[in-house]
């Protein structure tokens, strides 16, 4: 009977280790092992177990680009911190923008069981994104409003993350999106929203106002990067192609594409595509994308800016102005 008692203790402490209590409603859910290494949901002060470093990531942005910036395998000595889910998503009480009251997470939509998606974090590295910029290469203004733009990852998100947290110390390899949601829903930070992620080479924003795009780099073509937030969907396994159809994503990748843009409070307007916005005709993700599912379930989500794309001024800078524009060069 002794011996009966202790296996129970055991295998039930052998279970605990493997529930994970959601931060914002207690729910408790069982997953699968994470292909990263790491655990599927986060508590708000959770570096993963020490297994996602970054080095000091600035809050604000950089005045303007430098001509000849030193490159990333110039640098032999950089000092990494842990970096948490409130780093990428602010936690807590949130208000709704457009009423002023606060935000009741169980009404009026019902999400994964009247819960959040499940969230995690895999940090890129840091040669494959940068800071935002309040003025273009040559000194002109270069804030826009925030836009969204939704890309494929052309393969499996596994790959797609190994490609980020690998060291590109050449400009032409460098890529990273702000997130990225698989095929389960799970929702993967990648690049902190107030960052320039590089998830588009030569791209325009087609607005009400005129063509919005930013020079940021002397050898490269002038992109969206610096007022963009850039999301991927996972590509299903018979997409892994260069064909212009596959079989399309799955409905909770499409309910945690809304959860998450919602939560940017970037209009609908503003809602692009890699497609749209690429000049070079190469880009033609994210395809099969049903874009009624998904403003089906963006419009049954409230708008809050719980992720902040903007960044704000450096303490050196000067008055910035209202509005400004950027042409394209």
């Amino acid at each position: 009977m002794k011996q009966y008692l202790v296996s129970l203790i055991f295998l039930l402490a052998l279970w605990l280790t493997i529930i994970i209590v959601s931060p914002k409603t207690g729910r408790t859910e069982l997953v699968s092992d994470n292909e990263f290494g790491v655990p599927h949901q986060l508590s708000p002060n959770s570096n993963i177990d020490g297994k996602n470093m970054a080095p000091a990531i600035p809050s604000r942005c950089a005045l303007q680009p430098e001509i000849n910036k030193q490159t990333w395998n110039q640098f032999t000595d950089i000092e990494f911190q842990p970096i948490t889910l409130s780093r990428f998503r602010k936690l807590g009480n949130e208000v709704n923008p457009s009423t002023g009251e606060p935000i009741n997470r169980q009404s009026p939509f019902r999400l994964f069981n009247n819960s959040q998606p499940i969230e995690s974090i895999a940090v890129a590295h840091p040669t494959n994104y940068g800071e935002r910029f309040l003025n273009d290469l040559y000194g002109k203004p270069a804030q826009y409003a925030p836009i969204v733009v939704i890309h494929e990852t052309v393969g499996s998100a596994r790959s797609a993350i190994n490609l980020f947290r690998t060291p590109h110390p050449l400009d032409s390899q460098q890529v990273s999106y702000h997130s990225l949601i698989k095929r389960s829903g799970e929702i993967v930070y990648i690049v902190p929203p107030d960052m320039r992620a590089y998830g588009a080479g030569n791209s325009v924003f087609e607005s009400e106002n005129g063509r919005e795009t930013v020079k940021t780099s002397p050898k490269h073509p002038p992109s969206v990067n610096n007022f963009a937030y850039h999301v991927s969907l996972e590509t299903p396994r018979d997409g892994n192609n260069n064909r212009r159809r596959h079989s399309g994503y799955t409905k909770a990748q499409y309910q945690s594409l809304a959860w998450l843009i919602a939560k940017t409070g970037v209009p609908d307007y503003r809602i692009t595509t890699h497609k749209a916005v690429d000049r070079s005709g190469q880009r033609g993700d994210p395809r099969s994308f049903n874009q009624q599912n998904f403003l089906k379930f963006l419009q049954a989500q409230p708008r809050t800016k719980e992720i902040m794309i903007d960044c704000q001024p450096p303490d050196s800078s000067v008055e910035t102005l209202q509005n400004p524009k950027s042409k394209i060069d």
